[in-house]
């Protein structure tokens, strides 16, 4: 969904943009003229540095797809995935033990994960009412989501094209993914834990040049 905003949000600005530039929608330039404007500080290398193959790419697509199916074929949307580099987070809250069991054994037997990250929680539909005061809603939880994605973006060096974020039911956040550094590693926790209404920030990020 955060992702699906950012590019709403870019095309009304790409639309912008291109009446006050003049540069033409095949420009390559202009994309990078664009990001430099969306994320301030931010450089054109800090936004492209996502080094990494097609076909690792690939495979974190098909990993996608078929968790998707899966929960296709179980008939919930009650879950949702963030991936890199075959590294599969699930957050999600179910209040149905049986298909939470079903979804997870499944889950698990996705072949080319590498790692798997399972925050799903089973809760009833009695706890959840009773918890209700403490937990975000589905709207609070995608705007939180797009605070700390955009939090990372505003950022000066943190390529946040190398990480992934999911937020749950509590306003636990789970930062996913690479950094270049121990100092980018670190600011990275540092910008998410600071964003409003955050509350844990569960790390993991893989440190390598």
């Amino acid at each position: 969904m955060r992702k699906f905003i950012a590019s709403v949000l870019l095309s009304v600005l790409l639309a912008a943009a291109i009446a006050c530039t003049g540069l033409s929608l095949s420009t390559p330039a202009r994309a990078g003229f664009l990001d430099d404007i969306l994320t301030g500080p931010k450089t054109l290398i800090e936004r492209a540095i996502e080094a990494r193959s097609s076909s690792d790419i690939l495979t974190d697509n098909e990993i996608v797809i078929k968790i998707n199916a899966i929960m296709v074929d179980l008939g919930t949307i009650q879950a949702s995935t963030e991936i890199y580099e075959q590294r599969l987070l699930v957050t999600g809250l179910f209040d149905d033990e049986e298909l939470y069991e079903e979804f997870r054994d499944r889950v698990e037997q996705v072949e080319d994960v590498r790692e798997l990250f399972w925050h799903v929680r089973y809760m009833s539909e009695e706890d959840q009412e009773a918890n209700e005061a403490e937990m975000l809603d589905w709207t609070d939880a995608v705007e939180l989501d797009a605070r700390v994605g955009f939090s990372l973006i505003e950022t000066a060096g943190i390529a946040d094209v190398n990480l992934r974020v999911a937020v749950d039911a509590f306003a636990n956040v789970f930062v996913l993914g690479r950094a270049r550094s121990d100092e980018e590693l670190q600011k990275a926790i540092e910008v998410s834990s600071e964003t409003e209404d955050v509350g844990v920030v569960i790390n993991y990020i893989e440190m390598r040049p």
